[in-house]
């Protein structure tokens, strides 16, 4: 990362009650990825998505931090994509405050709940990264609460060798997104979640997460969604397998994942292994399709350059029997 300007001031002691910044940084980082995709789907799916293309996509991550009179530190971050055209992809404003934890608001994403959606380890991405034909996937976890909610997260607590975090968020318009500022949000549907990961310094982890969407669902009542993961690290190996389930409806259709992924890194080549499975089940189902998808994944870093692939298939896509779509990706990105 490279700073593009370091600057002392005081002339946020207007919008901050009762303290003001002693000094702000400022930096600006970013990335600029080329990629090469392939896309292949069986005969039941619309021809229209096969094909192949070549594009760039360029990421720019502004952030500011700066500490108060009272020893707490303030941060803020705000992602821009430039694929296409400029658009706010991320953005959290910060406070910390030391021994009794942190807040932060997020605008766009960022909560620790949708954060452990997907935490198997992979060499590119998430098995379902980038399957443009289907949406079948189990990172559902932690949606509805990412934007325009608050999280409380506690500080890292050691015990035994147990490195132990835990957090809590809370949305005000779950499913909704932010409002502007000073403007307002047309729901009465609220949210939370609870997530909670405990670390042992042999390399084992474990961790998981529970959502609540108040009156939510189109049949009403709550809806509900619950991850549970457990990763083992040993040398340069990593494996990790991960269980999630969400109620949507309320006695309605519910929908259910299982990932495994095992990933290799030796200096700085990695090459990893992931499939996962997406299934909806329940009341509202007749028959249980389950679409199955597997990547193999391979990256390897020169410096500021990463050139990273992926080879990925899905069985029952889209959760239609004997459909399937195959996805090939090979990228260069440059960070700076």
């Amino acid at each position: 990362m490279n700073n593009f300007k370091k600057i002392g001031l005081t002339a946020l002691a207007g919008s901050l009650v009762m303290t003001s910044v002693n000094a702000v940084e400022y930096t600006m980082s970013g990335n600029a990825k080329v990629e090469w995709a392939s896309q292949d789907t069986s005969a039941g799916i619309a021809a229209t998505n096969d094909g192949k293309g070549l594009g760039v996509n360029t990421d720019l991550t502004l952030s500011a931090s700066g500490e108060l009179d009272n020893g707490y530190t303030i941060g803020f971050v705000q992602v821009f994509d430039t694929d296409g055209a400029l658009s706010n992809t991320s953005s959290q404003v910060t406070l910390g405050m030391g021994s009794l934890g942190t807040l932060q608001v997020n605008n766009k994403f960022g909560s620790k709940a949708n954060g452990i959606d997907d935490v198997m380890p992979a060499a590119y991405n998430e098995t379902w990264d980038g399957m443009a034909m289907t949406t079948d996937n189990g990172s559902f976890f932690g949606s509805s609460t990412a934007n325009g909610s608050v999280d409380y997260r506690i500080p890292a607590q050691e015990l035994m060798g147990v490195t132990i975090n835990a957090s809590y968020t809370h949305d005000s318009a779950a499913d909704t997104g932010p409002a502007a500022a000073g403007g307002i949000t047309a729901s009465t549907v609220s949210g939370s979640a609870l997530t909670l990961e405990l670390a042992h310094e042999s390399g084992l982890s474990i961790g998981g997460g529970q959502e609540t969407i108040d009156n939510g669902g189109t049949l009403g009542g709550d809806e509900e969604a619950v991850t549970v993961y457990a990763k083992f690290a040993a040398g340069p190996l990593t494996v990790g397998m991960q269980e999630s389930y969400q109620d949507t409806q309320n006695g309605g259709q519910d929908f259910e994942s299982t990932a495994f992924g095992v990933a290799y890194t030796a200096g700085d080549f990695s090459v990893s292994y992931g499939e996962s499975t997406y299934a909806n089940k329940g009341s509202g189902v007749t028959a249980v399709v389950e679409s199955e998808l597997e990547s193999v994944q391979a990256a390897y870093t020169m410096g500021a350059m990463t050139i990273s692939g992926a080879i990925s298939e899905t069985a029952n896509a889209n959760r239609t029997a004997d459909e399937t779509y195959e996805e090939s990706r090979l990228s260069v990105a440059f960070a700076f």
